[in-house]
């Protein structure tokens, strides 16, 4: 079966709400193990939706049709979708009441423009909402399948899982699609696809696509099968060979973020921390400190913005900034092993840089930065040159911090 989800309001191509519906729904879908092949998005004008539509129609074996079912002369759906279909529309009685009553109690007068709401397609079959007054609708049509549903999200969802999961049971074939993300940091998206390109190549089923982030690449795997467990099977299959090409760059799978994974590895150690911050501001440790827990290995983050808190602080060398600087090599191990003498600290880290968008130079331009892993076997230093935004540097220094962190720690926990 293939499906196709049409959301409708002009907000969405304005930018001003996300399509969330358009994610649920396609997760949801998949566990059904039908297949979404199209997500469009069309404003809030009756040509263009019935245009969009007639095209769903022409392709699509089911058309979930997201908003647009609401009082106002802009929720355009149900009157478009009956006009394309020849359907005259029809008062469901019932519904009327029910809006009746429930204005009634609100204390409020029901108006004409809610009646709207109980119109229904001759034919179709009114869907409960239980959050919310818009009805949806279910309309069966030469062989196809038309779902309304409203755009509010917590309508939406309370609706499908209760009145249309249900009717689309069994109708994927009897098969499921599920998918696994595994999560890569320290390899870029090209050098990522390089390592594994023949068996993102060779897979139909189960699927292998990269999906790049600012810091980090995701892969997800998706299988189709009969059911969960055989899909299941076909995905650890891939991602065992996924693994042995990889190895430690996959940090997780999932939700695991790249700090998490580190404040686990640190409480498994036994390891106490240090941080000491320059132009990441802090980002570093509240990234760590996200994670439940990690009180019993964070001693210290310390955010030395300026010279002067480098050597108060830490007792950077005044001569050494001098010489160096403060984005470089020479300041950042001082940074890092001073914190780690003063806090009592196993490890620490130390970061300084250039985040921009000013104070670049020819030989120190906009996002150089030195990252500093100070350990009982010595300081370790590495230099780094990002681009982006201010914010994007920051962010992608935090993450290489934490990677340096966590290699270490997976070929040193004892």
């Amino acid at each position: 079966m293939k499906a196709e989800i049409i959301a409708v309001g002009s907000e969405l191509l304005l930018g001003q709400i996300a399509n969330t519906n358009a994610r649920y729904l396609s997760e949801r879908l998949a566990g059904l193990g039908i297949d979404v092949y199209w997500h469009t998005a069309v404003g809030d004008n009756a040509n263009r939706l019935a245009e969009i539509f007639r095209v769903a129609l022409s392709r699509s074996d089911l058309v979930i049709l997201c908003g647009g079912l609401g009082p106002t002369k802009d929720d355009l759906t149900r009157e478009t979708v009956a006009g394309v279909l020849g359907l005259p529309l029809q008062a469901d009685r019932a519904w009327e009441e029910r809006l009746e009553t429930l204005f009634k109690k609100l204390g409020r007068r029901m108006t004409d423009n809610n009646r709207r709401q109980a119109l229904v397609p001759l034919g179709a079959r009114l869907l409960f909402n239980s959050q919310g007054t818009a009805p949806g609708l279910w309309i069966e049509h030469q062989g196809r399948s038309v779902v309304l549903l409203p755009g509010p999200p917590r309508e939406l969802e309370a609706m499908f899982e209760r009145e249309v999961e249900p009717r689309l049971a069994g109708r994927g074939g009897g098969a499921v699609i599920i998918s696994r993300v595994l999560k890569v940091v320290g390899l870029g998206e090209s050098a990522m696809e390089e390592a594994i390109a023949d068996l993102i190549d060779s897979q139909s089923n189960p699927t292998l696509a990269p999906l790049a982030r600012h810091t980090e690449v995701h892969l997800r795997l998706t299988a189709k099968a009969a059911d969960r467990s055989a899909a299941e099977a076909m995905l650890s299959g891939l991602e065992s060979r996924v693994r042995e090409r990889l190895g430690p760059a996959i940090y997780g799978a999932g939700d695991e973020t790249l700090a998490g994974a580190v404040a686990k590895l640190l409480l498994a150690g036994g390891w106490k921390l240090a941080v000491a911050e320059s132009c990441t501001g802090g980002l570093l440790s509240h990234l760590l400190t996200n994670s439940p827990g990690i009180s019993a290995s964070f001693l210290l983050g310390a955010v030395v913005y300026s010279n002067a808190a480098k050597q108060d602080l830490l007792g950077v060398k005044p001569s050494l900034l001098r010489e160096y600087g403060a984005v470089s090599e020479e300041t950042a191990r001082a940074m890092a092993e001073n914190i780690r003498r003063r806090s009592g600290a196993g490890l620490s880290l130390a970061i300084t840089g250039i985040a921009g968008p000013d104070g670049g130079t020819e030989t120190k331009p906009v996002g150089l930065v030195y990252i500093a892993l100070a350990t009982p076997e010595g300081a370790n230093c590495r230099r780094f040159n990002f681009f982006g935004t201010r914010e994007t540097i920051k962010e992608r220094a935090a993450a290489a911090a934490l990677n340096m962190l966590r290699l270490y720690l997976l070929s040193n926990n004892r």
